[in-house]
């Protein structure tokens, strides 16, 4: 477990564990040998001499107050440990997320990220304050012990080391029972939290339905199933620990049965013989921990593991030496991706020239929204190249390239934080005339004034206390406010009302003045105006032209733009 907690700590912050440890196992070797000193102790008080006892007892003493200062030093060196590195593990989680693809965050790993963001990492990080320590103690003061025995005695060491075996297998046993439990316990975990996300999320829909209570229900079953799972691991650890106890407790009498065998047979001294029961009976006291600290360092195992596989998922390859484009135009290049076992895109040829902008549109589930994804490399493609300034994306730095892109999606996520914090996201380092500026072409400024407490107002999670046209209107000020030369827009005025929808496009044509842009949308009205229209059909362009080429081409763009352009009926 110890090599696992390094790996998944990473170079960078396994260092301080690796003084912790080599502090704990320090203390560990101390105490074991120093009851070394037991022995001439025992002699002299048993020769009729106790005065000469007082030299060892000394000695004695002294091994126990070194000991002791270095367990205070070890324990503390843990608990700082622990608490640098949980900020540490962190950053570490963080920074790997924001390096996967963004594919890798389907198929309900939202939940097991927040469950291992919140109880993993602090349980893992526990492992370090509390029980490392006892870790350490119960396998290496056991060791030092056994060693001092077969130095007085080889017999009796001998027998201690043969009880050696026994007691790993009684706790491998014990792990391995509780293993599986635990296991399937973390499932029904992320089965939990993935319920409760998506009821919380659903709130809207379900009661517009009347449902709630049904799927209320499904939420109950989840955290039913969690609290049987719950039950059966820990019911599953009793006969391990049960186990454990016999075994140190048979070895134990073994030990005791044949000391004294040889102590009426006079192979052994009355000292030694005290001596070593009395480190047999210590030594019992660190490995019968291992059952009272045997769930905490299974579930801290289990957390491990998935922190581990987290941090294995490969991310986007970062080029050795990134190319820095001194151009903004766009390519695509027989470009095909896959996604799910499905075909998003196939064989799409497509350029932008710098400052040109292009719409594209088509049906729903044509792959308009992962184009743009491409182009910011959300993901890599399976074949072809997307260029930016005639660079493949993939060898140009995800900071470099990120600098150069800004983007409008049509479902904004605002941090839970105020207006101004959420604009600044887009220059950190821009003072408040530059916010403002932007808040200006945005046509935000006209929702700070009326809030009541203007820039510092707190958006909610997810910007929930704004409105839809509110978060676009503050997405689109972080645009600006990033001021780069492309731009991406995603179905950014899809479902805004009227006066919404005329605020935010007025920021969008501020926003894309001079830039090279590419508009996915399903408004033809929006379209009309690009340089250059793709039609996009099941993941392939169809059509391609200015909006006048392409009605007078009467295929299927001109069907959507007849379609559209239909007045709605009576009612």
């Amino acid at each position: 477990m110890i090599r696992m907690l390094l790996r998944v700590l990473g170079a960078e912050y396994s260092r301080p564990v690796r003084r912790t440890i080599a502090l704990m196992a320090t203390a560990a070797l101390l105490e074991g040998a120093s009851y070394a000193l037991l022995v001439p102790v025992l002699r002299a008080l048993l020769s009729g001499a106790p005065s000469d006892a007082v030299p060892w007892l000394a000695a004695f003493a002294g091994a126990v107050a070194v000991f002791a200062a270095l367990r205070y030093a070890a324990d503390l060196s843990g608990f700082l440990a622990g608490s640098t590195l949980l900020r540490g593990m962190y950053h570490r989680l963080g920074d790997h997320l924001a390096r996967l693809p963004i594919g890798w965050f389907g198929g309900g790993r939202t939940g097991e990220v927040s469950v291992l963001a919140g109880s993993g990492v602090l349980q893992a990080m526990s492992v370090i304050a509390h029980h490392l320590a006892p870790l350490v103690s119960a396998t290496v003061t056991p060791l030092a012990t056994v060693a001092v025995m077969l130095a007085f005695d080889w017999r009796l060491g001998l027998a201690a080391l043969a009880a050696v075996p026994a007691v790993v297998a009684a706790q491998r046993l014990s792990e391995r029972a509780g293993s599986v439990a635990d296991a399937a316990r973390a499932e029904h975990e992320r089965e939990a939290a993935d319920r409760t996300i998506e009821y919380i999320r659903a709130q809207p829909v379900l009661r517009a339905g009347g449902r709630s209570r049904e799927r209320f229900g499904l939420l109950d079953d989840a955290l039913r199933g969690l609290q049987q799972a719950s039950r059966r691991s820990a019911l599953a650890a009793l006969p391990g620990a049960l186990g454990l106890a016999f075994t140190v407790q048979a070895a134990f009498t073994a030990l005791l049965v044949l000391g004294a065998f040889l102590a009426l047979g006079g192979g052994i001294g009355a000292a030694e013989l005290l001596c070593v029961l009395v480190l047999a009976a210590r030594c019992t006291d660190p490995v019968l921990s291992l059952a009272h600290i045997g769930g905490g360092l299974r579930a801290a195992r289990g957390e491990l593991d998935r922190l581990d596989a987290v941090l294995r998922a490969e991310p986007l390859p970062e080029p050795s030496e990134p190319v820095r484009p001194d151009r903004h135009d766009l390519a695509f290049e027989a470009v095909s991706f896959r996604r799910g076992g499905r075909t998003v895109l196939d064989g799409v040829d497509l350029a932008v020239p710098e400052g040109g902008r292009l719409a594209v549109v088509g049906p729903s589930g044509a792959g308009k929204s992962t184009l743009l994804q491409l182009i910011a490399r959300f993901h890599d493609v399976d074949t072809g190249s997307v260029r930016v300034g005639g660079a493949d994306v993939r060898a140009i730095g995800t900071d470099i390239l990120m600098a150069r892109i800004s983007i409008v999606f049509q479902d904004v996520f605002l941090f839970d934080g105020t207006i101004e914090q959420n604009v600044l996201l887009g220059r950190p380092d821009a003072d408040a005339a530059a916010v403002r500026e932007a808040a200006r072409a945005a046509r935000l400024d006209e929702v700070v004034e009326r809030l009541p407490d203007g820039w510092a107002t707190n958006v909610g999670e997810g910007g929930a206390l704004l409105s839809g046209g509110e978060r676009q209107r503050v997405s689109i000020a972080r645009a600006l406010l990033k001021d780069t030369p492309i731009v991406l827009l995603d179905e950014v005025t899809s479902a805004l009302d009227p006066h919404n929808e005329g605020a935010v496009h007025a920021g969008i044509e501020r926003l894309m003045a001079g830039r090279t842009v590419v508009l996915v949308t399903h408004r033809l009205q929006t379209a009309v105006h690009a340089d250059r229209i793709v039609f996009l059909e099941e993941g392939r362009v169809v059509e391609a032209g200015t909006h006048d080429e392409l009605v007078r081409l009467d295929g299927r763009y001109a069907d959507f733009w007849r379609a559209a352009s239909i007045p709605a009926g009576p009612g």
